[in-house]
């Protein structure tokens, strides 16, 4: 039985239509802009693209960790356990939510452990901030299981050890297990392969689906790795200058991807006994988010775009199977060529 067969159908986290907005001296921005997706408990939904398309802006937002000041939830909804997270005040969020019951795992671990104190006590602090453990005594030994279920070799002998005796994939290893020691519902993680060797990424994966195994938690991975995506996620989400421009089962996405701006993404990645002359690249940059296009924002890169793609923006268009892109040429019965 895999992890797809026991997933409950009832969402962990659903994410409604939701606008992140940040106003600067040059104006207001939306780096999100009509998000929506949902992920289900021991799911793993995987949300990529290319640096600036809005993946790490849209996690923030779900745990309202915006810049301030000028960073605001502008509308939508964020689903979790039947509460909308939106609709709380910092102070319940902080009590009941952020840690609790939703996590996060940055991707630079140095910058979410404090270099003067012990991992033991960063580990155990959630638990005694959320009053899951009573004691020092029972931080410590709920500390000491996390680190274990991340495994960390000797976990109780690393307790009082600092951040810089451990190594990078430890140090990523203890940032995971300060986000799964109060047993959260879902887990958000950013980037967590970033900053490690290729051996380490894999080991990474796999402790990540044994975690879910183990737990049943539901995990947003954010990457912009379309080989880390297809390891370890049930979903795929495509984001494209802050909104989703394809959604549906990874085979799907990868096996048959709808929209001109996954196929391109899928075609820069190298192939094992597939001879080029050169890699493929995608011309162009992302617009900028004061000055984004009329229509479709991916219009000025896209080889198959028209007129109506530079007037207005696409709906998405079912494919099937949970499967839908935004596309005008979907949406009148076609498909792209490709990319």
């Amino acid at each position: 039985m895999t992890v797809m067969d026991r997933v409950d159908p009832t969402p962990a986290l659903e994410v409604r239509h939701l606008v992140t907005e940040l106003k600067l001296r040059r104006g207001a921005l939306r780096p999100v802009d009509g998000v929506s997706f949902s992920v289900a408990p021991g799911q793993t939904l995987g949300i990529v693209g290319e640096s600036g398309s809005g993946k790490s802006m849209t996690c923030l937002s779900l745990l309202r960790l915006l810049p301030r000041p000028g960073g605001r939830i502008a509308a939508g909804e964020v689903i979790v356990g039947g509460t909308d997270l939106t609709k709380l005040s910092e102070t319940e969020l902080a009590r009941d939510w952020r840690g609790r019951r939703i996590s996060m795992v940055t991707q630079d671990p140095m910058s979410s452990l404090n270099p003067v104190y012990t991992v033991g006590d960063q580990v155990g602090a959630p638990l005694r901030y959320h009053g899951l453990a009573h004691s020092r005594a029972e931080a410590r030994a709920r500390a000491a299981d996390a680190l274990g279920r991340v495994r960390i070799p000797s976990p109780e002998a690393r307790l009082d050890d600092f951040p810089y005796q451990f190594s990078g994939g430890m140090r990523q290893r203890v940032v995971s297990a300060m986000a799964i020691a109060c047993a959260p519902e879902v887990m958000i993680a950013d980037e967590p392969t970033s900053s490690l060797d290729v051996t380490i990424q894999v080991k990474m994966m796999d402790l990540y689906r044994q975690i879910q195994e183990e737990t049943g938690v539901a995990i947003v991975l954010i990457t912009h790795d379309m080989g880390v995506a297809a390891s370890i996620c049930d979903r795929i989400a495509v984001m494209y200058a802050g909104r989703i421009v394809e959604q549906g089962p990874a085979r799907a996405v990868f096996e048959n991807p709808a929209h001109p701006y996954t196929r391109s993404l899928l075609s820069a990645i190298p192939r094992l006994g597939e001879k080029r002359k050169r890699l493929y690249a995608l011309a162009g940059q992302p617009p900028s988010l004061l000055a984004m296009p009329k229509g479709c924002r991916f219009a000025p890169r896209c080889a198959l775009a028209d007129a109506k793609c530079q007037a207005a923006y696409p709906g998405d268009s079912d494919l099937g199977s949970d499967h839908r892109a935004a596309c005008w040429r979907l949406s009148e019965g076609g498909a792209p060529d490709a990319a």
